[in-house]
């Protein structure tokens, strides 16, 4: 259990200058590349996303009045409600149209031949328990709110708004929980083995 304060978390312009990302965390394998990142994502700008083959990309909206994807020849996809959800193929062609200002975007990229993402978003209202599985890694990021993270056996963290927590369940047995108690919003990424 590994806190990932949102004061550690560097943003960046991007190259073709029209937004910015905020990296919250990524896991790397021994070649240099990642095998999964995440992060923020602030769109400025109508325009293309960069091309990431053998990746695939989820993308939350988080805040502003929506965008409209063009990914390869699908019909237009819009994103206009606060935690609308879209995945595509990170080679994918894709355009980007801003509907009426600027949004942040929480973005999850992971590489497909080393691992599954799942991502989803949600209130925290009381408690919830994430259970230790074999393999599994998770990264719970509190988007508004503040929360309590305990581990069996012992450890407690404080997150507060922009805050995330890395879980990695990839060393140890499967078995313990964290319980995360608090109030607010949250959005989490599991990190599975494929297949």
């Amino acid at each position: 259990m590994h806190l990932i304060a949102a004061r550690d978390c560097r943003r960046m312009r991007w190259k073709n200058d029209g937004g910015w990302t905020t990296e919250l965390a990524r896991s790397d394998d021994g070649d240099g590349e990642f095998r999964w990142r995440v992060s923020i994502a602030e769109i400025e700008k109508d325009g293309p996303f960069s091309s990431f083959p053998g990746v695939e990309r989820d993308l939350l909206l988080l805040e502003g009045n929506g965008i409209e994807l063009d990914v390869d020849d699908a019909p237009p996809r819009r994103l206009v409600r606060r935690f609308e959800h879209v995945r595509f193929d990170g080679a994918a062609r894709v355009g980007c149209r801003l509907l009426a200002g600027p949004t942040r975007d929480f973005n999850v990229m992971a590489r497909r031949d080393a691992v599954r993402a799942e991502v989803v978003a949600r209130p925290l209202v009381g408690p919830m328990v994430i259970f230790a599985e074999a393999g599994a890694e998770w990264l719970v990021h509190a988007y508004a709110g503040q929360a309590t993270a305990k581990a069996d056996g012992g450890g407690e963290l404080a997150l507060a708004a922009g805050d995330s927590l890395h879980l990695d369940f990839r060393a140890g047995a499967a078995r313990g929980r964290v319980l995360i108690e608090g109030g607010g919003e949250l959005v989490l990424a599991r990190f599975s083995p494929p297949g």
